[in-house]
């Protein structure tokens, strides 16, 4: 991924952060007064606002100082979505088991991170480090992974049909959706940043 620091963005700012999954549906009104509907995007695509919330200045300080090493909005960096950031349930612990990623067919070796969500199959390409699982028909494998793109390598060809699972905590490949950071002091030792917009990278 061109322009990308493999850095994370401050947890605790993270935690302040509003947003989610977008969409991009066109919709016609019909003569008859129903609707056509296509999906544009085949997948979604996350937005956070990370500003507002009321910070010490050490806090603001640190955002400004991310903010200046990434250019504003020329590198993406990693950002940890508190509501969304494993394989299960948020609160739980990632097992072997959560996620399916692929099925054995005697030769493949590597396989795509994936989160389901439904029949949509996320890719995960910022797992963190130490925190991946991997196993085929319920038993645990060797494997490495490349954390910079989601990719897992097993040791060994999983057999023709062989389940192939894994959990894992993420990040997401994002940027910062300004050049512009407005801070205003709210008080002695204290400030916000109006708003710094983040969105996440295709690709």
């Amino acid at each position: 991924m061109a322009n990308f620091h493999e850095v994370s963005f401050p947890v605790p700012l993270a935690l302040a952060a509003t947003g989610g999954p977008e969409r991009r549906t066109d919709v016609v009104t019909l003569a008859s007064g129903g609707e056509a509907r296509n999906a544009v995007w085949a997948g979604s695509r996350r937005r956070w606002d990370v500003g507002s919330a009321a910070l010490k200045l050490d806090a603001l300080q640190a955002l400004t100082e991310f903010f200046e090493a990434r250019r504003g909005r020329l590198h993406g960096f990693r950002f940890r979505d508190a509501m969304d950031d494993r394989s299960c349930a948020v609160g739980e612990v990632p097992s072997e088991g959560d996620q399916r990623i692929g099925t054995g067919d005697g030769a493949t070796t590597e396989f795509q991170l994936l989160k389901a969500y439904g029949d949509y199959a996320r890719h995960i390409g910022k797992p963190v480090a130490g925190t991946v699982l991997v196993a085929v028909n319920g038993e645990v494998v060797p494997f490495s992974v490349d954390v910079t793109q989601g990719l897992v390598t097993l040791e060994s060809a999983p057999p023709n049909g062989a389940g192939v699972t894994a959990g894992f905590r993420f990040d997401c490949a994002v940027r910062f959706d300004t050049d512009r950071l407005d801070i205003t002091l709210e008080g002695f030792g204290a400030g916000k940043a109006l708003r710094v917009p983040l969105v996440e990278l295709a690709g």
